[in-house]
């Protein structure tokens, strides 16, 4: 049975109530508030209307009442610098901006136009040869090992980085059949980085990682240069004799090494002498890095 219609209330009243129903006790709810028991006052839900009324709107603007999902905005709108650029805020951010921007470029052009070490490569006029055995100079042990190695190891490597030439031959006193002692060259251009650092840990440190082995400085040859010696025949026929000149001049390195071994099946039984050696390559080394340059 529908309810009657009711006469129509003054807009700035309420609506009247309909009849007081019985009371309903209420019920368990998941609203923390403001009584965890109950709804908040006015319900989210739709407002109840009188058949026949018009439904009660809030003024323009206000909120919704009793919605416990609406939230007061927690900021307000960012502010912006006027347009006429008149705000004094809204000049330090501009001009901060366009500093960074201006740092950024000019560091950025300053390693474009500056470049890397690369392009600064300190290589003292040297050229790396195809044929590294025909280029160096062993004059002096021509002497002592007078047959000429008829097969000679050679290698060569062109790179942007690192331009090397190498030379390994065989050392042969007269009437010899195999070789009595090995000397092997090797030149290395470095094109993108210093090898400074590098090759003096390498050489002058050379004995703590290399036991029983002589390192001293050699001055006037390159920029640096070490003297790597062993002797392990202790005047027996057995044993080795090892020596190795180390150079760095620029970002150019030169290795000269010398060695021969003496056992009993070896028909050299009388090689030459640690300071003979030494003396060899440094004379040769001087002669060969002369002849490497442009």
């Amino acid at each position: 049975m529908s309810t009657p219609p009711q006469s129509p209330q003054p807009a700035d009243q309420p609506p009247q109530q309909p009849a007081q129903q019985p009371a309903i006790p209420s019920q368990p709810t998941a609203y923390p508030y403001p009584n965890p028991q109950s709804p908040p006052p006015g319900s989210f839900y739709a407002q109840p209307t009188l058949v026949g009324q018009p439904a009660v709107q809030p003024p323009a603007g206000a909120p919704q009442p009793g919605n416990p999902y609406v939230q007061a905005p927690q900021y307000g709108p960012v502010p912006v610098p006027p347009a006429g650029g008149g705000g004094g805020a809204g000049k330090a951010v501009l001009w901060a901006v366009v500093g960074a921007a201006v740092a950024s470029a000019a560091w950025a052009g300053g390693v474009f136009l500056l470049g890397g070490k690369g392009d600064s490569a300190d290589l003292r006029g040297y050229s790396s040869p195809a044929d590294m055995c025909s280029s160096a100079d062993y004059a002096s042990f021509k002497d002592e090992y007078t047959e000429q190695d008829s097969s000679p190891t050679h290698t060569a490597l062109k790179d942007t980085a690192l331009d090397e030439s190498y030379c390994s031959l065989s050392l042969k006193k007269s009437g010899s059949t195999y070789a009595d002692a090995y000397l092997s060259m090797t030149l290395d251009m470095h094109k993108k980085t210093d090898p400074g650092p590098e090759f003096t840990a390498t050489w002058k440190k050379y004995g703590d990682s290399h036991k029983n082995y002589d390192v001293d400085p050699v001055h006037g040859i390159g920029d640096e240069a070490y003297l790597v010696t062993q002797d392990t025949t202790s005047g027996s026929s057995s044993g080795s004799r090892y020596a190795t000149l180390a150079v760095r001049d620029g970002w150019v390195t030169y290795t000269m090494s010398y060695s021969a071994y003496l056992s009993s099946y070896d028909q050299d039984k009388d090689p030459p002498v640690i300071s003979e050696v030494t003396d060899w390559l440094k004379t040769d080394a001087k002669a060969t890095l002369r002849q490497l340059k442009d």
